[in-house]
């Protein structure tokens, strides 16, 4: 999944346009990635390598591999890890499960899960409280999904999208609310929510929205920019799912074609015919570098010419995580910071 291509339109113009680039703004790292890497990235520093990460701490091929390449050693599981040893748990978010077992092998744990994960698992053990059925909308497999439904197994059942609806079983009708994964297609989610309420019409909404700023920010600047794009890049990798849904978006929205990329040299130079103006964005999880690639690969091939196109200004910032600032502060080191990827 990742290369969406719509059919292709036909024009009568014959007008010279101008080669050029169309930039989504924002893009690229949201407050909880950064968090995440950065963390990372002070573990490394403060207690030297190696650092055990269990999964991969972002989504994002040239982040795991660059702190790969510094010392950080990513697991699947914890009983990977050397008893005693310190793990980061990944933005994603774990199920309680997971910190038994860290605590069962007297591992040192820095919980680096996003903020805006761990407020839809207090939505989840909050609700499950009350005996609400909750209809927890995302992708099987996800590890936030995993990581959420851990929090109440009992009362969670996983929706997969608009076409998963007519299989939801609950027990009361009167007592059934929805949560979501937090890098969805806000209009697929819509559209989900919308088919479970013509079933559950009591069907409740979560207290705040799930779907993290960062997502819905970088899907309205592509819908924004996709009705002028003959072709769209995204940069982010294939496991990262808000990086997916960002082509699928650029598609449904006008732009003529969309690919998914990780690195400038992936880019298939014959995407290019025709094409006078290529969008580029790039997934939450993805550092400014590998744009810069990409748009410096473009404008080699004469798409010198680049327009930014801005829907949302963020400046929202997560401190790291308690446990990582407690021990950097003893060492007498900063406990803010921007990643090196940045």
């Amino acid at each position: 999944m990742g290369d969406v291509t719509a059919q292709p339109e036909t024009s009568g113009s014959t007008a010279v346009k101008t080669k050029r680039v169309l930039l989504a703004a924002p893009r690229g790292y949201c407050a909880g990635v950064d968090r995440a890497v950065v963390a990372v990235e002070k573990a490394l520093d403060l207690y030297g390598p190696p650092v055990y990460v269990r999964k991969e701490i972002v989504h994002n091929k040239h982040v795991v591999q660059t702190l790969q390449a510094r010392g950080a050693i990513f697991v699947d599981e914890t009983d990977e890890v050397p008893e005693g040893e310190t793990v980061i748990f990944s933005a994603h978010g774990v199920a309680p499960v997971v910190h038994q077992e860290a605590a069962a092998r007297q591992l040192k744990t820095i919980d680096a899960t996003c903020p805006l994960v761990t407020k839809v698992h207090h939505e989840a053990k909050r609700f499950a409280a009350t005996d609400y059925d909750i209809l927890l909308i995302g992708h099987e497999g996800h590890e936030e999904v995993i990581g959420t439904s851990g929090e109440a197994p009992e009362h969670i059942h996983l929706v997969d999208g608009p076409g998963d609806v007519p299989n939801v079983e609950v027990r009361d009708p009167e007592k059934v609310v929805w949560l979501s994964q937090t890098t969805l297609s806000v209009d697929e989610t819509m559209e989900t929510v919308r088919r479970l309420r013509e079933r559950f019409p009591k069907l409740q909404d979560p207290p705040s929205d799930d779907i993290c700023y960062a997502t819905q920010n970088r899907q309205a600047a592509v819908k924004k920019l996709a009705p002028d794009a003959d072709l769209m890049i995204v940069v982010g990798s294939r496991n990262s799912s808000n990086s997916v849904r960002l082509v699928e978006v650029a598609v449904e929205h006008g732009a003529k074609a969309g690919y998914l990329v990780d690195y400038a040299d992936e880019i298939d130079e014959a995407w290019l015919d025709g094409v006078d103006a290529v969008g580029v964005t790039s997934g939450a999880s993805v550092p400014e570098i590998l744009v810069r690639d990409v748009i410096d690969w473009l404008a080699a091939r004469g798409y010198g010419e680049v327009q930014e196109i801005s829907t949302a200004e963020e400046t929202l910032v997560f401190s790291l995580p308690r446990e990582l600032r407690t021990d950097l502060k003893a060492a007498g080191m900063a406990t803010t910071g921007t990643s090196d990827h940045a």
